[in-house]
């Protein structure tokens, strides 16, 4: 399907359409309202014209046929007739056979009467209003009148109702174009994200939502660029890696492949194709690490682990490698859980062998050998000979563990310490003026981390002076 077109149609048809929806009904129901309520209202119109009438003739002192002779001449053109009940109940007057036996009876007795009736065949209005003397005034009107009075109400609503109709429907247009033009410029910008566009930069405009939407945009904008260029330099780093122990194995094969290479020189050439092909086999190593941690079918293998003896297992090791640069590892644990975070206020300095008090959790051990390996590694590469590197484990409140790497190098700036993270960001900053790795081991460790259910963080310095480096495991991965 194209950009262009939906099947759920464009906002600004919807937008319309809906409002003009919802105007129709209103003018709907204000119809059916005025409609019902017009044919009640004109009756109760005339009936209360016939009782003022009526009220205004009863109230003459003798009601005798005499007064039927002067009000006849008020009847006008609406047809209203009178009759004149005296108090002796004679009946005179056009309207007299509409006067049935109840409504006589009530006026007699001195109660208003106001009802229909029938004279001359037609259905008439009737109200009677008895005189202060005895007797009563009744006066008739056609219903008919009634009838065409309702017609003229309701034709006079109908040209408000259709400009009410209009007019909604050009509110909804005029809603719609404001509402739609910020959504359909961040559609744009969204369509030139995609296509591969940075720097978009929309215009932040119209409602706070729509608003909303084009700020977050040039949010991801702003992200994606950032992202693609520490991509970019990842992999320009990545290839100047490659090359480097690339190009000297190739150089030595050729030399090697000519009789270039005096006799006495091979062992050294060997020694040299050995480093570079370790040093090759080490890079790529983190890069496919790297990628079977990204796969959605990684697989935790967890069971009961004695961190403090991972721990332990760990400084053994790496006293070997240690030794050789004049650093050897140290464990440091803590007596108890800790009240608030990873600083310990008593540690207990041990051996690289010593294992301590154990510290328990349901984790994968082989990964967690693996997080605290890489960190020791990038520890071990910035200390200097008789430098500290420490090994700190500790449980944690609440249950889980602290893992710590502290180190006596350099250590990290703030800046340092917001990236440190991405994958070739440090690398990138200090291979000219540090030991560095493949700028794989900080991303390694920090997806570790996630995946089995825990943190990583940086200090840029500790106590030691260097960075620290502090995972936080929970009682159970994943």
């Amino acid at each position: 399907m194209s950009r262009g077109h939906s099947s759920r149609g464009s906002l600004t048809r919807n937008i319309v359409g809906s409002t003009t929806a919802v105007a129709a009904l209103a003018v709907l129901l204000t119809g059916l309202v005025t409609w019902q309520t017009a044919a009640h209202g004109a009756e109760q119109r005339e009936r209360e014209q016939l009782t003022r009438q009526a009220t205004v003739l009863s109230r003459v002192p003798d009601l005798t046929p005499l007064l039927f002779n002067g009000a006849q001449a008020l009847g006008g053109p609406n047809g209203e007739e009178f009759a004149v009940l005296t108090p002796d109940g004679r009946v005179a007057g056009a309207a007299t056979p509409a006067l049935d036996l109840a409504s006589r009876a009530e006026l007699l007795a001195g109660r208003p009467v106001s009802t229909m009736g029938v004279l001359a065949g037609q259905e008439v209005l009737l109200v009677g209003r008895p005189g202060p003397r005895g007797g009563a005034v009744v006066l008739t009107e056609p219903y008919s009148v009634v009838e065409r009075n309702t017609g003229r109400i309701r034709r006079s609503t109908v040209l408000p109702l259709v400009a009410g109709l209009l007019g909604a429907a050009l509110a909804g247009a005029l809603l719609a174009r404001r509402t739609a033009r910020p959504l359909v410029a961040a559609a744009r910008a969204a369509h030139r994200l995609a296509d591969g566009e940075r720097g978009v930069g929309a215009i932040v405009d119209g409602p706070r939502e729509a608003a909303e939407i084009i700020r977050a945009l040039n949010v991801l904008d702003a992200s994606l660029a950032r992202s693609e260029n520490r991509q970019r330099d990842f992999l320009l780093s990545v290839s100047h890696e490659l090359r480097t122990p690339l190009t000297a194995l190739q150089g030595y094969a050729e030399a090697l492949a000519d009789g270039l290479i005096e006799p006495e020189r091979l062992p050294e050439v060997g020694r040299i194709l050995a480093g570079e092909t370790l040093r090759l086999d080490r890079f790529l190593g983190d890069l496919l690490d790297l990628a079977r941690l990204e796969a959605e079918d990684f697989r935790l293998d967890t069971g009961r682990t004695d961190l403090s003896a991972l721990v332990a297992e760990a400084a053994a090791f790496w006293a070997g490698p240690g030794e050789g640069q004049g650093v050897r590892p140290r464990v440091e644990r803590a007596a108890g859980p800790e009240p608030s975070g990873p600083e310990s206020t008593g540690p207990e300095p041990a051996g690289p062998g010593s294992a301590g008090p154990p510290v328990l959790v349901d984790t994968d051990a082989f990964r967690v050998r693996q997080l605290i390996d890489g960190l020791v590694r990038n520890a071990l590469r910035v200390t200097p000979a008789g430098g500290e590197l420490v090994l700190a484990v500790r449980p944690a409140a609440g249950g889980g563990a602290h893992l710590q790497v502290r180190d006596s190098g350099p250590g990290l700036t703030d800046d340092d310490v917001r990236v440190a993270f991405d994958g070739g960001a440090l690398y990138e900053r200090y291979r000219a003026t540090r030991p560095v790795g493949s700028g794989l081991g900080l991303a390694i460790a920090h997806r570790l981390s996630g995946l089995l259910g825990g943190t990583i963080r940086v200090e840029g310095h500790g106590p030691e002076g260097g960075a620290v480096f502090t995972v936080t495991l929970p009682p159970t991965a994943g």
